[in-house]
């Protein structure tokens, strides 16, 4: 299967539409799979009579870690067709979906390196490890990657914001099928 490098498919008339509905898509994918994620975590208390916490709980931050990295790799994916199809609009085209452009230029998202190295991230692990010692210390792992959850839903939140700004900005635009 061949990935599109950006959201414009010819021979669209309305280049922002294109943009717009292939960037929902796309938010909508990642916003599926968070809430997998945390679904799939929910179901898990299902198994606490039959699994041990050693095979449950590391199980729980998997999943977590899952959704996240597969999450935040949409994103990186998303920002590359975004300024791939920059390069089609015109002047016009593009203060329109400034709102959106601004999202990755203003909120950037670091790498997945970044994420899982504690060194860099001692809020989190301060959080994890209070969590940790208030419930049980083989919690810290899934308030760790839980902050990583909750990080992909603030970044998709804005940018679904910023999707219905630029809807909402362009009101006669017609969503094509």
């Amino acid at each position: 299967m061949i990935e599109k490098t950006n959201y414009l498919s010819y021979p669209h008339s309305n280049a922002v539409a294109a943009l717009l509905k292939g960037i929902d898509r796309d938010v909508e994918k990642a916003e599926d799979a968070l809430m997998l994620g945390l679904g799939l975590v929910m179901l898990s208390s299902i198994f606490a009579p039959v699994a041990p916490p050693i095979i449950l709980l590391p199980m729980v931050a998997l999943i977590f870690t899952m959704s996240a990295c597969f999450a935040r790799i949409n994103y990186h994916k998303m920002e590359k067709k975004l300024l791939d199809s920059m390069q089609y609009l015109d002047r016009q085209q593009k203060s329109i979906i400034d709102p959106i452009v601004t999202v990755f230029v203003e909120y950037p998202v670091v790498p997945l390196v970044h994420s899982f190295n504690p060194l860099m991230n001692l809020s989190r692990i301060w959080k994890s490890v209070f969590g940790g010692i208030i419930m049980n210390p083989l919690w810290i792992p899934i308030f760790y990657v839980m902050g990583m959850q909750i990080t992909e839903e603030k970044n998709l939140g804005l940018l679904n914001n910023a999707i219905n700004v630029v809807d909402k900005k362009s009101s006669s635009l017609i969503w094509p099928d």
